[in-house]
């Protein structure tokens, strides 16, 4: 077998008895890179140079104690680190080289990990697709005519193929769990507050958070232990504590109760149709976990016409803080500009009604889904979107096809709550289909166990796109 054939947890084990070393390791997946990433997209930019430097510095500098001990990451390319190019998805910063490194970066470096370069984000991070017009598109190894999704798009191109062993995203709305879903991956939110570097208190209306993509439920517990590890600011040298979310992951134990939902808060919105293939992986999922002896029942949101349009405020004030003005807002793409003047007109009792709004969808979420252990949805309402098909030049119809292809995602984001995405499928024509598992607030272990329990009956660490 080749090194990237081994699960992420394996290749640890391999770097820390030595059978490996991480110059050897960081080598392996540049040269992958150098050599499939030409069709794929999924990095902006890589730092070989760098990256072996950096290799050789966890080897002689590091302990091997550190979480991540020389495993090879990417940044997403949403997150400055000091010195390298972060275009941040957009022409408007095309050659930018910031002078210093995000919270989230400095985290993943004190875990012991070894950056290979930036992965594909797109245009500020707003979309829900890797297309932008400063990088090539992200696209899904399983069928490359087909996108990866976003906007962590890049990483989960990179893992999926083959390129890292696994890799962090952030999600403000399904960033990790959409491209997770279009590439055949596990892709996990954290609550709110759970990562300290990137835990969404800092965004606005708490949305944003980092977490894991990976191959197995396992080696994303890997990386949620990292990232929820010593934050970069701590006194004194970082300390690590045992990895209670791979131990929950590893042990995949416990027997639960289960709402499965197909109904959205973007119903009373847009037109919604859940498509026969995402029918046929929630089917599935329900039919294995009903089979493991887990309870299952019937859920349906409770209507409330308020979700759409406070989520969509929401999402274009966050968008009015982008640094362009005059000639430089001719940079920006169709929707990142029609996001920022729409933000930028917006009011502040215009705001803060959303926030009040969408303050009270959350308790009445968490409400409703009290007396369920987890609740499960289809992940995608439909198949990997062939590239181009989401309408660049009409933000309100982009917009409108957002929520129809992910309209499950962002409502985990606005309650907080912990959720996970799994590849329990894969269509006739090969194109990976997952499911979504929403827990209760710090509700991760049981995530991971169920995903685990899934995991064990389905083998999909077993299925790989052609370029593996």
């Amino acid at each position: 077998m080749e090194l990237h054939e081994f699960t992420a947890q394996v290749q640890l084990d391999q770097l820390r008895r030595g059978d490996i070393s991480p110059v050897e390791l960081a080598t392996h997946y540049l040269d992958r890179i150098e050599r499939l990433d030409g069709e794929l997209g999924a990095f902006t930019t890589v730092t070989r140079d760098a990256a072996l430097a950096r290799a050789r510095h966890v080897e002689q500098h590091v302990p091997k104690a550190a979480p991540l001990w020389g495993l090879p990451l990417g940044d997403k390319d949403l997150w400055r680190r000091a010195g390298v190019r972060t275009t941040m998805g957009s022409r408007l910063l095309a050659d930018w080289v910031p002078e210093a490194s995000d919270e989230v970066v400095e985290a993943l470096d004190a875990a012991g990990g070894v950056s290979l370069g930036k992965t594909n984000a797109p245009e500020f991070g707003f979309p829900a697709y890797t297309e932008s017009l400063v990088a090539p598109p992200a696209r899904t190894p399983w069928d490359t005519s087909r996108g990866a999704g976003g906007s962590s798009g890049g990483a989960a191109v990179a893992v999926a193929a083959g390129l890292l062993p696994l890799a962090p995203g952030s999600d403000g709305g399904g960033s990790i769990r959409i491209p997770a879903a279009a590439t055949g991956l596990v892709g996990l939110k954290p609550s709110r507050g759970r990562v300290p570097s990137l835990g969404g208190f800092t965004s606005l209306g708490g949305l944003v958070t980092a977490g894991p993509l990976a191959r197995t439920v396992a080696d994303a517990a890997l990386l949620l232990d990292a990232l929820v590890g010593p934050s970069p600011w701590s006194v004194g040298p970082p300390t690590w504590d045992g990895g209670a979310y791979l131990n929950a992951a590893v042990r995949g134990e416990g027997r639960y109760q289960l709402g499965v939902m197909t109904t959205s808060p973007w119903d009373s919105t847009y037109d919604i149709a859940v498509s026969p293939e995402a029918r046929s992986a929630l089917d599935l999922a329900v039919r294995e976990l009903a089979a493991l002896g887990h309870g299952v029942e019937e859920l349906a949101l409770e209507p409330d016409d308020s979700y759409g349009p406070a989520f969509r405020t929401l999402w274009q004030s966050g968008a009015a803080n982008v640094e362009a003005a005059g000639e430089q807002l001719d940079l920006l793409e169709p929707l990142t500009r029609w996001l920022v003047e729409r933000g930028r007109a917006l009011d502040a009792r215009t705001l803060a009604d959303a926030l009040r709004r969408l303050a009270v969808y959350e308790r009445s979420v968490i409400r409703q889904f009290s007396s369920f252990d987890a609740v499960l949805t289809p992940a995608l309402a439909m198949t990997p979107r062939p590239l181009g098909w989401f309408d660049a030049e009409d933000p309100e119809r982009n917009f409108e096809q957002q929520c129809q292809y992910t309209p499950w995602t962002s409502f985990a984001n606005v309650s907080g709550l912990p959720a996970i995405v799994l590849p329990v499928a894969e269509t006739e024509e090969g194109l990976p289909m997952g499911v979504q598992l929403i827990g209760r607030p710090g509700g991760e272990e049981t995530l991971l166990a169920l995903g685990t329990q899934l995991e064990r009956r389905l083998r999909w660490q077993r299925r790989h796109p052609t370029q593996w």
